[in-house]
């Protein structure tokens, strides 16, 4: 049975950049109502109003994987253990976006599935196989035809993009070869609810995983978790290596039991365990609110780094406008010279000038702090100051 547990009211579409401000409208389908539910039986966290893929995933989709080299790093490393460890003849990306993972593999031997026109075009461009579709039953019987089955089936951060995750676990266990192996990873909610990290929910991300959660799902399509990797990307991530249950050749190690035992023991089986949660983030919502406001009774300038998805979550639940964050900067060019989904906070193009006068930032990208504390040792070196909310508002 379905429980809400969090309610983050009316969000826009959070990767839609518009050229000019505009007030969004409710009653024009411009704003949905974001709340979130538990599955008691499932185990599984969701998003009580899904929205259609097509809405949110076109030719104008503004995020590339190749942006970060936080990713680049992951994928590359990644590349790696599943060439000497798979070693497959076949190695198929679900959600391939810009090719940050597929270029580190052979043109001869990796298939694409990317819904995004744009993204699907860049890797078309490199020489890659593409099939520029969204991912279900169809899809795959039609990849059969042509390819026969895949030994390897990658997907990051793309599964919890699709409604029907009953079909896409369909799919998958069609295509896959039986000795094959599919790797998926996405955020963790263990880590979620340990950071209070409410911005892992916007319109794309209609689930939240945790292992129970991905146990249960795939059981009924024979497939079972072999082994899992904590993962620092994204604030915390799990990587899911998955084999069809008469798989042999690859045994199901501690791991597995460890992390189920580590969520299990948090009480991510229990609803007042998200219940809790939900007061955490109107607490956080709070905290932030009345850090940024005594910034600017003092009359400090604030800006916003990183125009990400899980920041236009912050903006739109906390009531964060251009009265509180002058501006945000990025390094994305789709993003670069348009406004926050559903505020009217301008985004300028990353340039060091930007920050000669300013003391105080917001962290939009805290996923990336490491990397971006790094790139700005100068900023905190005269003393300049980020400001985050994970995993409670404070000035760092």
């Amino acid at each position: 049975m379905n429980k809400k547990f969090l309610d983050l009211g009316y969000q826009p579409l959070a990767n839609k950049y518009l050229k000019s401000y505009k007030r969004l409208s409710l009653k024009k389908g411009e704003l949905f109502k974001l709340s979130v539910n538990f599955n008691t039986e499932t185990k599984l966290v969701s998003l009580l109003k899904k929205i259609p893929d097509k809405k949110m995933f076109d030719g104008e989709y503004p995020y590339k994987s190749s942006m970060s080299k936080t990713m680049l790093n992951s994928f590359k490393k990644l590349s790696i253990k599943i060439k000497r460890k798979f070693k497959p003849k076949l190695f198929l990306e679900i959600g391939s976006n810009d090719g940050a993972l597929i270029q580190n593999f052979s043109k001869d031997n990796v298939v694409c599935v990317e819904p995004c026109s744009n993204l699907a075009k860049i890797t078309k461009k490199k020489g890659y196989t593409t099939f520029n579709d969204y991912w279900n039953l169809s899809l795959a019987k039609k990849i059969k035809s042509k390819l026969n089955n895949i030994d390897v089936i990658y997907s990051a951060n793309t599964l919890t993009h699709i409604n029907n995750l009953d079909d896409v676990f369909k799919s998958i266990s069609y295509l896959l070869d039986k000795n094959g192996i599919l790797i998926i990873e996405d955020p963790s909610f263990l880590e979620c609810i340990k950071k209070v990290s409410y911005d892992q929910f916007y319109n794309e991300h209609l689930y939240v995983f945790s292992a129970l959660a991905v146990k249960h799902l795939i059981k009924k399509y024979d497939l079972i978790i072999f082994d899992i990797e904590n993962l620092s990307t994204h604030g915390g991530s799990l990587r899911y290596y998955i084999k069809k249950s008469n798989n042999k050749k690859f045994k199901v190690k501690k791991s597995v039991s460890i992390q189920l035992t580590k969520e299990i023991k948090f009480g991510l089986h229990k609803l007042s365990t998200y219940q809790k949660f939900g007061k955490s983030a109107a607490k956080s919502k709070h905290n932030l609110v009345r850090i940024l406001k005594n910034l600017k009774k003092n009359d400090h300038k604030i800006i916003g780094y990183g125009a990400t998805a899980k920041a236009t979550t912050v903006l739109n639940y906390c009531g964060i406008d251009e009265n509180i964050i002058d501006y945000f900067v990025d390094t994305t060019p789709d993003k670069i010279n348009k406004f926050m989904p559903g505020k009217a906070i301008k985004i300028y193009k990353y340039n060091k000038k930007l920050l000669n006068h300013i003391n105080y930032i917001f962290l939009g990208a805290w996923n990336f702090k490491d990397e971006i504390f790094k790139k700005e040792r100068l900023f905190i070196k005269r003393g300049g100051k980020f400001i985050t909310h994970v995993p409670y508002p404070r000035i760092l």
